[in-house]
């Protein structure tokens, strides 16, 4: 049994669960959303702001902040905590995925990664013990391994090379954070893209690791629906049950509801918080896209079942009138109705799974996103 994390509920339909992950830094009651934090701030808020919307954890970028200000000097400032002022959970990404992304000239290596900074060309290598140490410097309460992502598609070559890789470096990972007598807790990825023989290899050997909770990744960048569901399902069965599971990156509420249908305990996406800045607002009724001429004079909240502060004090005509004005509090107002949306979905879901209703309450919120055309 595994102290840290407690499934509390699940669905007798389904693999849903409702449970909660114990931290340093306080409780994460799943399923939970991680907005996203990359730089140390949830862009368009402050971080009263993101406690008020009542934000479990937020996930900040360990490359991002590798590079800018630097591990050690957010160390001598108190850790990561301290240093933005976020008392609760932070889960850290190991920035795999921004390395390989980001940088044209990322190339692996058995023992590491090689890369030049996107800010301004400075040469880099990593190996895992280094990610784990730079996450350690930051004080997370969830340190990610380093893994090695691959683009869908990709040849199986490419796919099977990813999963010797992220295996190889999630072990040394494991055992370098064995050694730190650190109480926070790191976490494991799987690779494998859609091929399910080389992602059941993948959640296999990293399962067996002892890992404190384990991620799916290399999904959610264009692979069908059916085959994301097959990978969860797999990953649903391979998993140990009593280790909270992660799907990154992943956003959209149809695609959310599947993956907790299929055992998922945490997600984290930029999607609410961008599509806020660019103007699209979702609503219990559909996307409001805010630019839009017919909402001009539209003296309507822009939800009016939503709770939220933006909904209870401004109309659609004058945040249309912000966003076209490139206004700072559109960017701020918009945030703070997208977050709350989602994170009020999130705590439905974790509702329905308690009550037993969860088939019912997916049924019910799918069917009015297809109605109106939330996705």
């Amino acid at each position: 049994m595994n102290p840290a994390f407690r499934i509390e509920a699940v669905d007798p339909g389904s693999s849903a669960r409702a449970g909660t992950i114990e931290t340093g830094h306080g409780p994460i009651e799943t399923p939970a959303f991680a907005p996203v934090a990359s730089q140390g701030s949830v862009k368009g808020l402050t971080h009263g702001q993101v406690q008020e919307l009542g934000a479990q954890l937020i996930l900040c970028n360990a490359y991002h902040l590798f590079l800018r200000p630097g591990a050690d000097a957010v160390r001598d400032m108190g850790g990561l905590h301290t240093f933005i002022s976020w008392p609760r959970p932070i889960l850290t990404d190991s920035g795999g995925f921004q390395i390989y992304s980001l940088s044209p000239l990322a190339k692996v290596r058995p023992d590491g990664v090689s890369f030049a900074s996107h800010l301004d060309g400075t040469k880099f290598f990593l190996k895992p013990e280094d990610v784990v140490d730079i996450q350690f410097k930051l004080g997370s309460d969830i340190l990610m391994a380093l893994d090695y992502f691959v683009r869908f598609p990709s040849p199986e070559s490419e796919i099977r090379e990813a999963v010797d890789v992220t295996t190889r470096w999630a072990r040394r990972a494991r055992e370098h954070f064995a050694g730190l007598g650190s109480s926070s807790q790191l976490w494991g990825i799987t690779q494998g893209s859609v091929d399910l023989d080389l992602r059941r290899r993948s959640t296999e050997e990293i399962a067996a690791l002892g890992f404190d909770g384990h991620a799916i990744g290399g999904l959610g960048i264009g692979e069908g629906k059916s085959r994301l569901h097959e990978v969860l399902e797999l990953s649903d069965a391979l998993l140990p049950r009593d280790r909270p599971r992660y799907l990154m990156g992943m956003g959209y509420i149809a695609d959310v509801l599947e993956a907790v249908e299929r055992g998922i305990d945490l997600f984290d996406c930029v999607l609410p918080t961008r599509n806020a800045r660019n103007g699209s607002l979702f609503t219990s009724r559909g996307v409001v896209v805010i630019k839009n001429r017919k909402y001009a004079a539209d003296p309507r909240p822009l939800d009016e079942s939503c709770l939220c502060y933006t909904c209870r004090n401004f109309s659609r005509a004058y945040l249309r009138h912000l966003f076209e004005r490139s206004e700072i509090a559109s960017a701020t107002l918009n945030t703070i109705h997208n977050l709350h949306f989602y994170l009020d979905i999130f705590s439905k879901i974790r509702q329905s799974i308690q009550s037993h209703s969860f088939q019912r309450f997916k049924l019910n919120l799918i069917e009015s996103m297809i109605k109106d055309g939330t996705q």
